[in-house]
């Protein structure tokens, strides 16, 4: 346990300056205390109940039976920006999910089905008394709770996710990683909170925890430079290292970083910053129903209680892939601005901003840099095209596999 007699609401560097970790102060450690100890309810599909669990219960409960089937949890982490806002309250980031990683030693294909039946069966533990567990498989829970499971096994990265489902957008995703070699986006959501002392103090102490009487808490900025990464929190500084390395779902939360007022520390890396987002968004969607997809599916979890923002944020991303998109051949960049007006336009007539969107035209307009001679494109239109918004053919609804 130590003593902390800071009443900062910046955290203090450990070691020297410019590490990667620094120990949490008073007021950090009971937000985060605050965040373990709620309760959140995981809704269920259909007639199933709602399971009420605080998330330091299910990570106890997940690592005792990890660690019984022998899958050994080297710690425990708090992951996005649910560590951002501990880490500074009045980023203007808020959070969403809850983001908790288990770093463990998953070798095999064996490992990860071991992981995903764990989960399933712990939430067995969380239905109320009055329901008969003796019938339910781990098939139906995984349709009646969980919103989407990921795994990835390469060379470089081995993990997988399950995502617990909240209605309210507040989901409880739990990583299981053995391997991850590009474990942040931007700076200022590269902090991940190691719990594992509080978690041993939730269990051994018989003591509340107090200013002077609380356990050590690490936080770590896997961008690098612990109080740069802090730095760019508090002044809404958007900033990373190796842009190329992001996936393409990196151009979305840029977009939303500048929603909420977040800038470039510069013209010029701004810019820079947005040409290999777009260029690495198109590489992984390079099909215009996986790119509509990624779009509804970031709008609906990332906006929840904050509808009122979807058409800025629209209008943003519109206007970063109209301003800095060089990869596409010109009729493809357009189909793509055109279904980002299209849902911009279906956004306001959800808002009741306008009437009817049955026969709404969306316009596109060149990006400033096709007037430039020495720009070179696959292909210039001399004429302004027209297209019609349509809404979807296809389901919108993906099941988790």
């Amino acid at each position: 346990m130590s003593e902390d007699d800071s009443s900062s609401t910046t955290s203090y560097m450990s070691d020297t300056e410019g590490s990667n970790v620094s120990v949490l102060n008073w007021e950090q450690v009971q937000r985060l205390d605050a965040i373990l100890t709620e309760t959140i309810p995981i809704h269920g599909r259909g007639n199933f109940p709602t399971l009420e669990m605080q998330p330091r219960q299910i990570v106890k409960v997940v690592r005792s039976r990890m660690e019984e089937k022998q899958i050994h949890v080297r710690d425990v982490r708090l992951n996005g920006s649910a560590a951002s806002h501990i880490l500074h309250e009045d980023s203007g980031l808020g959070y969403k999910d809850l983001d908790l990683i288990f770093c463990a030693d998953m070798k095999g294909e064996s490992d990860f089905q071991t992981v995903k039946d764990i989960v399933l069966h712990c939430l067995l533990d969380f239905l109320p008394d009055c329901v008969n567990k003796e019938k339910i498989t781990p098939l139906t829970l995984k349709e009646a709770y969980v919103q989407k499971m990921v795994k990835v096994c390469n060379d470089s990265d081995r993990w997988s996710l399950i995502s617990l489902s909240n209605n309210r957008g507040k989901n409880v995703e739990l990583k299981f990683v053995d391997s991850l070699r590009r474990q942040f986006e931007f700076s200022v959501d590269s902090f991940q909170i190691k719990l594992d002392s509080l978690l041993l103090f939730y269990e051994c102490s018989e003591n509340p925890m107090a200013e002077t009487f609380h356990p050590t808490i690490m936080g770590e900025s896997v961008y690098g430079d612990f109080g740069e990464a802090l730095d760019h929190l508090r002044h809404k500084v958007i900033c990373t290292r190796n842009p190329e390395e992001i996936r393409g779902g990196g151009l979305l939360k840029y977009c939303h970083l500048l929603v909420r007022d977040f800038r470039a520390a510069s013209e010029s890396e701004m810019k820079s910053l947005q040409r290999y987002m777009c260029s690495r968004f198109f590489i992984d969607f390079p099909d215009i129903g996986e790119q509509q997809r990624k779009l509804e599916s970031y709008l609906q979890n990332h906006f929840v209680g904050l509808e009122d923002r979807k058409y800025d944020y629209l209008m943003t991303l519109h206007g970063v892939v109209n301003e800095s998109t060089v990869c596409l051949m010109g009729h493809e960049r357009r189909q793509t601005l055109g279904l980002i007006a299209m849902l911009a336009v279906r956004v306001l007539a959800e808002q009741n901003v306008i009437p009817n969107v049955a026969n709404v035209t969306c316009y596109y307009q060149p990006a400033p840099y096709v007037a430039d001679g020495n720009f070179s494109n696959y292909y210039i239109a001399q004429v302004q095209p027209v297209f019609a918004c349509q809404q979807p053919a296809y389901s919108t609804w993906l099941p988790c596999n």
